[in-house]
């Protein structure tokens, strides 16, 4: 038997190959499926079953096309209605692999569908579960995202989410391995940790929502308890997961087109089309397209991309580094984002050769920002997240979060020059393109972020709510 988890850290999300007697499932597979089918052929082996622990909103899975390249069954649990071929499975159904068994665990909750993988090896024992959404590391899959297709309230599904923790989780023994759908960093949970594996005995132990004393009151309370709203492109990807997508092989086609400058600007008139740039943040603050977005590709890039460009269907046109343009479309096809129209050829170099107009974005070092605050009164804004400001900030900073961006914009000065940061120098460059596409362009970025701030030492503070703009 082998077992083996494929992590994604940018989407925080982990598929499963399972192997046995020449025999393969998949759990969860990401929508470029070639690795799933490369590892199965090195081994001699076929994949006969692609299971699902349910309909996915933070990414598109691999499901429908791993099912046309290779014949294996797709399976589902309980209540799923897809709009393709697929196995519904029964509460406790068995299927043999090789000679092991992997048992469906109906454990609705995060979703209705969500169901919980139970593997048993050839001797009977309980090995592992493949838990989805259900159960993370540290945490649990939140209750409100299937609310409107439950037609049930949060609450109503964090009960449900108890009752299948308790009945069919917490029952199976200590020593059976829990591989969780997502880590650290996934918006799929609020407390998850940055380990992939874990015993289910550990997680008794340390996860707060499997404590043995805990009544369902409680627990309802605490896995309600702070949820931020989901990014506004899950809705889409659950209807991809459950209705169906384009093949990433098209995807990929049509967006690897090379584009020349006038054709780049031709096109990008005639469609509406976003400019999105992700080279690093210090390429692009020498210079970039006027009105482009930066996401760099080394940074949260698939995430952020979901979180700020609401429509999936948006044209996108690419700026990306040498080389790398099928690996940008790839990722953005993984969060649902398939409609990326061409790249810009020979990239910001060849666009300044064809003398088109160049923007920049203007930076300071903390030290400087130090001696600018002396001189005047200037607004420093921060676009880190909640926990992060609310942990220590600077003294006077104005949150601005970045995912909520555009809800601030009457915040920011019209004329005055002003400042922003995030952590480490990432974020604040996304925020300020953005600033720039909507027309604010006095912004100053403070390079290297709160990191700079605190080792320039600029006064800092805690939480303070006249400096946090709630909108």
């Amino acid at each position: 038997m082998k077992i083996e988890q494929l992590y994604t850290g940018c989407l925080a999300q982990g598929a499963y190959y399972i192997e046995s007697k020449g025999e393969v499932a998949i759990i969860d597979p990401l929508r470029e499926v070639k690795p799933y089918i490369d590892k199965a052929t090195e081994n001699d082996a076929v994949i006969k079953y692609i299971f699902e622990t349910h309909f996915h909103a933070d990414f598109v899975s691999g499901h429908l096309t791993l099912a046309k390249e290779t014949g294996a069954e797709i399976i589902y649990g309980p209540l799923a209605a897809p709009s393709f071929k697929a196995t519904i499975a029964k509460d406790l159904q068995e299927f043999s692999l090789g000679e092991i068994t992997i048992v469906a665990l109906h454990t609705p909750g995060h979703t209705m569908e969500s169901t919980t993988y139970l593997l048993r090896d050839k001797t009977g024992k309980d090995h592992a579960i493949f838990s989805g959404d259900t159960l993370f590391l540290g945490d649990v899959g939140r209750p409100d995202l299937a609310q409107k297709a439950a037609n049930l309230t949060k609450e109503q599904l964090a009960e449900k989410l108890f009752d299948s923790l308790r009945n069919k989780i917490m029952p199976l023994a200590d020593d059976v391995i829990v591989y969780p759908a997502h880590g650290a960093g996934s918006a799929c949970g609020k407390n998850m940790m940055k380990e992939t594996v874990d015993t289910l005995g550990n997680q008794k132990k340390i996860n707060y929502a499997l404590r043995a004393d805990m009544t369902k009151e409680e627990f309802v309370k605490e896995v309600t308890d702070g949820l931020l709203p989901p990014p506004g492109y899950f809705p889409a990807n659950v209807k991809l997961n459950k209705e169906g997508y384009t093949d990433i092989d098209t995807i990929i086609k049509q967006g690897t087109t090379p584009l020349s400058p006038d054709a780049f600007e031709s096109i990008a008139k005639e469609t509406n089309a976003l400019i999105l740039d992700v080279r690093h943040q210090s390429a692009f603050i020498k210079g970039h397209v006027p009105s482009s977005i930066f996401i760099g590709i080394d940074g949260g890039f698939a995430p952020w991309v979901g979180a700020l460009i609401i429509d999936v269907q948006q044209p996108i046109l690419l700026i990306a580094p040498e080389g790398r343009e099928e690996e940008t479309i790839t990722r953005l096809s993984r969060v649902g984002f398939d409609n990326t129209l061409g790249y810009l050829k020979g990239g910001i170099e060849c666009w300044k050769k064809e003398g088109k107009q160049v923007d920049t974005i203007h930076s300071i070092s903390a030290e400087e920002l130090k001696d600018q605050l002396k001189k005047n009164n200037a607004s420093v804004f921060d676009v880190r997240k909640e926990g992060e400001f609310t942990a220590e900030h600077l003294e006077d900073g104005i949150h601005t979060p970045l995912d909520a961006i555009n809800n601030y914009l009457d915040a920011f000065p019209d004329e005055a020059p002003f400042y922003l940061h995030c952590a480490g120098g990432y974020r604040s460059i996304i925020a300020l393109s953005i600033l720039k596409s909507r027309g604010i362009h006095n912004g100053i970025d403070i390079a290297e972020g709160y990191k700079a701030i605190k080792e320039a030492g600029l006064a800092t503070t805690a939480f303070s709510c006249p400096n946090s703009l709630k909108k």
